[in-house]
C-alpha cells in the first residue's frame, strides 16, 4: 500500500503488532480519506444552503424545491467511491487473508483453542504430546474443569487450560480455533488487528502472525450480558525462548 494511505499516526490507532496489520490499517486509512473528502464537500455546501435559503431571503415556502440534480450526482459519486473501496480493496484483502494457499499449516504454527463463556476466555493448549484432549460439554465445571476435558482421554492428561491468559511466541503463525459455551462473543486482539465472533456450536479458525513482543488485552466486542464489561483477558507475545520457558512452567505445574 502507498505510504500516504497510512494514517496510523494520525488516527490514534493502537500499535500494529501482526504481519497483516498494514493491510487492515491501509483500509481504515482509505475509509478516512473518503470521509475527509465528503466533509470538505458537504460542510461548505451545508453552510451555503443555510445562507442561500435563509428565512429573510425566502419568507414564503417553496413547495417545488430545488430543480438541480447536483445532490444526485454527489450521491452517485459516494456510491461509486464505496464500491471501489469494497471491490478494489476490501474484498481482495479479505480474499488474500482467507485464501487457503496463504493459510499456515498447523504443523508450523502455534495452535490454541479459545472457548468463550460469560464472562471469561478459556485458553486450551495441547500438552507435550501435541494432541488436544477431547471435550464434553456435560463435564463442564467452572471451578475444576471449565472446558469439559474428558478425564479418561489420555490426550487430555497433559493439556493446559488457562483462564483470561493467552501466551504465544513472536514471528510464528498462531492458529486459533474459536468457539463459545453459551452466547455469541467477539474475540478481539486489537494490536493484532483480529476480531472474530465466537458462536455456540461452531469452531471458527482464524490466524495471525505476531511481529513484536508485548503484553496486551483480549476484549469482547459483542454485548454478551450484564457482565460484558468485565470480560477482559490478557495476551502476551514472548520471544521463542520466553514462550518455551512459559510452557515448561505450565507443564511442571500440571505434572505433565
Amino acid at each position: 500500500m502507498l505510504k500516504w494511505l497510512d494514517l496510523t499516526n494520525y488516527l490514534g490507532l493502537p500499535e500494529a503488532a501482526s504481519a497483516h496489520s498494514a493491510e487492515i490499517d491501509a483500509m481504515m486509512g482509505l475509509v478516512h480519506w473518503l470521509m475527509l473528502v465528503l466533509f470538505l464537500i458537504w460542510a461548505p455546501f451545508f453552510l451555503y444552503t443555510l445562507y442561500r435559503f435563509r428565512a429573510s431571503r425566502n419568507p414564503k415556502a417553496d413547495y417545488y424545491g430545488a430543480k438541480s440534480h447536483f445532490s444526485t450526482y454527489q450521491e452517485v459519486g459516494v456510491v461509486v467511491a464505496e464500491l471501489v473501496l469494497l471491490f478494489a480493496f476490501a474484498i481482495p484483502t479479505w480474499a488474500t487473508l482467507r485464501a487457503e494457499a496463504n493459510y499456515p499449516s498447523e504443523e508450523e504454527s502455534t495452535v490454541v483453542h479459545v472457548i468463550a463463556e460469560q464472562f471469561a476466555w478459556n485458553i486450551h493448549y495441547p500438552g507435550p504430546d501435541g494432541v488436544f484432549g477431547e471435550r464434553d460439554i456435560h463435564l463442564v465445571d467452572l471451578q475444576t474443569n471449565p472446558i469439559g476435558l474428558k478425564p479418561d482421554d489420555p490426550a487430555a492428561a497433559d493439556d493446559i487450560v488457562t483462564v483470561n491468559e493467552m501466551h504465544v511466541p513472536v514471528d510464528k503463525p498462531v492458529i486459533v480455533h474459536l468457539t463459545s459455551k453459551d452466547v455469541i462473543h467477539s474475540f478481539t486482539l486489537t494490536e493484532m488487528r483480529v476480531k472474530q465472533d465466537a458462536i455456540p456450536g461452531l469452531s471458527i479458525p482464524l490466524y495471525f502472525t505476531p511481529i513484536r513482543t508485548g503484553d496486551w488485552e483480549i476484549a469482547c466486542a459483542q454485548l454478551c450480558g450484564v457482565g460484558h464489561y468485565r470480560m477482559r483477558g490478557y495476551f502476551t507475545v514472548h520471544t521463542a525462548e520466553g514462550y518455551a520457558a512459559w510452557l515448561a512452567e505450565q507443564y511442571e505445574r500440571a505434572g505433565a
